[in-house]
């Protein structure tokens, strides 16, 4: 992809993230349990989706967002998972700490990170944003010692300096080595850039783009079931 595209994408991730979601947008205690009303059952194990609108499936019924399409995955194949979308549109690093602990009243077995994006396009300190990603992992850990971690890399466009992007780009890499976590180079591979599989905005997937990025999530997770 372009820089040009890139820059184009990510800005409008910026202003768009702080627009709150249409209908289908969910309170944080609504968005913490999107799959099923009711709490997962005790034996199975649970995996917990927490991002930003990415993985909230922004402008999309909750079913259509990449989450819902891996339970699909799991269930076609008898695993005795759960997943849980946790995702909330316009979530930077500082707003998923301050909510972790109200999240995981549900202990995850695995936890998918995807946080990070939102501070670079605002151009936030990363030295706060890692620290801020480092806490919520920390709190999760604490809850269950033994929790697998995936963490998704995202872009910021060039425009904020090559030091500041390339300090970016290694967070992601950078706090998984820290934690022995599963690294996702880029959840959007295959997908950012295409309009055909982007809403009007440019930035979020459209339901044939959220099916790309569940199998991008796929090839990491399946490993770890």
């Amino acid at each position: 992809m372009s820089y040009k595209k890139l820059i184009i994408l990510l800005l409008v991730i910026s202003t768009s993230c702080s627009t709150p979601n249409q209908s289908t947008e969910q309170s944080p205690e609504q968005e913490s349990i999107s799959e099923s009303k009711e709490a997962p059952e005790q034996s199975e194990k649970v995996i917990l989706f927490f991002g930003n609108s990415i993985t909230a499936g922004y402008q999309l019924d909750m079913d259509q967002a990449f989450p819902a399409l891996i339970q699909n995955r799991i269930d076609s194949l008898d695993l005795n998972y759960k997943t849980i979308n946790a995702g909330l549109s316009g979530e930077t690093s500082a707003g998923g700490k301050s909510r972790i602990e109200w999240v995981l009243r549900t202990t995850p077995d695995i936890f998918f990170l995807e946080l990070g994006a939102n501070d670079g396009l605002r151009g936030l300190p990363l030295d706060e944003t890692y620290k801020n990603l480092q806490d919520i992992i920390d709190a999760v850990k604490k809850e269950n010692p033994e929790v697998k971690i995936i963490i998704a890399g995202m872009m910021v466009p060039p425009n904020l300096g090559d030091d500041y992007t390339s300090e970016f780009q290694q967070l992601f890499p950078k706090l998984a080595e820290a934690y022995d976590a599963t690294y996702i180079p880029f959840l959007l591979e295959g997908v950012a850039g295409d309009p055909e599989l982007n809403l009007p905005d440019g930035i979020h997937p459209t339901p044939e783009g959220h099916e790309i990025v569940a199998e991008t999530v796929w090839n990491y997770l399946e490993g770890l079931l």
